[in-house]
This record gives structure tokens, C-alpha cells and sequence, in this order.
């Protein structure tokens, strides 16, 4: 980590878009794909290698942490939902984008990544979450499955009924239910900038103090660098919990509403007998 904090503090060089690293059939492929390639191949390795060596009494090391968080991102995916058995649906996809997202976000530690080593001018492998177009891709898919999960758990009419809390007859509730629809719509935006700013400022961050620090750049740096640790592991979490609880609010929100209705479905009279000296009127 010393030799790449140096190398950072020879010169400040920031940068916040990606860049073509090369060519393939006329597409460029960016220093940030070409990293998460190498992430996702090199995560595809690691999981094979924990899954082979998971055992029912297991004896520590890394299988253990890697089980410890598993389970308490499993748990944390359950408890969003009321009903345990929907969200074991959902568990397969956010459990592994959780995997996913935090392993690009710590490849960005690793020497080398960033600003370290460039190509043609340019950085040579920039961390996957560290690209706009990489976190935007990443939220559309969440809100997709958000928003075809929704539909698919509690129809098409009750899921965009949820928007609007009023009589339809009054144009205000009609209003506020279009304005609900383009708030929510603007999760994915909110999701994708979120994990994008997150990374690239931290990492900024880290930069400008091994800048400052020149010789000293070890010194200067290396609290910001346990805190970009630290950040690529909340980044993580929150992209995950933010996409359980969008699905959950919706399912929950409609459960909720049915059981509350069905508690009149036996019928309560709209009238009473005002007469006095009945069981049950009113005196």
C-alpha cells in the first residue's frame, strides 16, 4: 500500500469519467469493464473455492466471515418482508449483487487500481463501481425486478393503486398519485449516484491526501484509505437494502391494506337502531 500512495503522491491526477482502454470489433471497452470483468472472473474463483471448503462445523478463517455475512444479509433481506417466503425469492439476487458490488468496490484497494498504473495516458484499471455508466446499469436492473416483482406479487391494479390515497373523483388525488409514480422513478437515479459518488469521491479523497503528504503520503493518506475500506463495505450494504425495502414497502404496503379490509368483510351496518330499550341502540 506504501509503494502506491508514493506513486500517488509523484503527481495529482483525478479523474471521474472512464476511459477506452481498447478496442474490440470496433467497441471500446473502458479501463472500468475491463476491470469488472476481471472483478467478476476473479469473484467466480473465489466462490467456488469457498463453496468446496464450506463444512456444516465450520473451523474459522475466511469461510467463516464470508458465512457470517452471507447470513446477515440473509437476514436482513428477511426481515424487510412480512411473509418469509417471498423474500426467500429475492435472496438469490440480492444476496449475490451484494457479493458483487462490495468485491468491485474493494478491487479499487488493490495497488495498481486507479491511478497507479496508467495506459495510452490514461488510468488502467478504475474500480467497476466507479463508473456512472457501471452504478446506472446496476440500478436499472434492481428497480426492473423491483417493479416487475411488485406487479407480479400483488397485480397491476392494486400495485400502481398504491400511488394514489385518495378517491379518484378528486383531481388532487390523481396529482399526488403521478407525482408518487415520477418520485419513485427517480429511485433508480438515486440508487445509481449514490454508489458512483460514494466510491469515486472516497477514492478522491485518498488521492488529494497522498498529494499533500508528497514523501510523507503514507502518513497523510492512510486514515482516508481505511475509510474508503469502510465506505466500500456500507456502499455495498445500503445498494442492497435500499433495493429489498423498494420491493418490500410495495408487497408489505398491499398486505397491509388486505388485511385491513378483511376485517369487515362480515359487514358493519351503516344504520342503527336509535331506539331506546333495543340491545344495542342507543340510548
Amino acid at each position: 500500500m506504501n509503494g502506491l500512495l508514493t506513486t500517488f503522491a509523484s503527481t495529482l491526477k483525478v479523474d471521474i469519467a472512464p476511459a477506452g482502454t481498447f478496442h474490440i470489433g470496433g467497441v471500446a471497452i473502458s479501463n472500468s469493464v475491463l476491470y469488472g470483468w476481471i472483478g467478476a472472473v476473479l469473484m467466480i474463483i473465489f466462490f467456488i473455492w469457498v463453496a468446496r471448503r464450506i463444512t456444516v462445523n465450520p473451523k474459522g478463517g475466511i469461510i467463516q466471515y464470508v458465512e457470517v455475512i452471507a447470513d446477515f444479509m440473509v437476514g436482513t433481506v428477511e426481515g424487510a418482508f412480512e411473509d418469509k417466503q417471498r423474500a426467500q425469492k429475492y435472496i438469490l439476487y440480492f444476496i449475490p449483487l451484494f457479493f458483487f458490488i462490495l468485491f468491485n468496490n474493494l478491487l479499487g484497494l488493490i495497488p495498481g487500481a486507479g491511478y497507479a498504473i496508467t495506459y495510452h495516458g490514461n488510468d488502467f484499471l478504475r474500480p467497476f463501481t466507479a463508473d456512472f455508466n457501471a452504478t446506472l446499469a446496476m440500478g436499472v436492473v434492481t428497480m426492473a425486478l423491483v417493479y416487475i416483482s411488485s406487479i407480479r406479487e400483488i397485480g397491476v391494479k392494486e400495485y400502481f393503486g398504491h400511488f394514489f390515497v385518495g378517491s379518484l373523483k378528486n383531481p388532487f388525488y390523481w396529482f399526488l398519485g403521478i407525482i408518487e409514480m415520477i418520485t419513485d422513478l427517480t429511485r433508480v437515479i438515486s440508487l445509481s449516484l449514490r454508489l458512483f459518488l460514494n466510491i469515486s469521491i472516497v477514492g478522491i479523497i485518498v488521492v488529494v491526501f497522498a498529494w499533500l503528504g508528497h514523501v510523507l503520503a503514507p502518513l497523510t493518506a492512510t486514515p482516508f484509505y481505511f475509510l474508503d475500506l469502510f465506505d466500500d463495505v456500507l456502499q455495498a450494504f445500503i445498494f442492497v437494502l435500499l433495493g429489498t425495502m423498494y420491493i418490500a414497502i410495495a408487497v408489505n404496503h398491499v398486505s397491509e391494506h388486505r388485511s385491513d379490509t378483511s376485517l369487515t368483510e362480515g359487514g358493519i351496518p351503516e344504520t342503527m337502531d336509535a331506539k331506546p330499550g333495543r340491545t344495542g341502540g342507543v340510548a
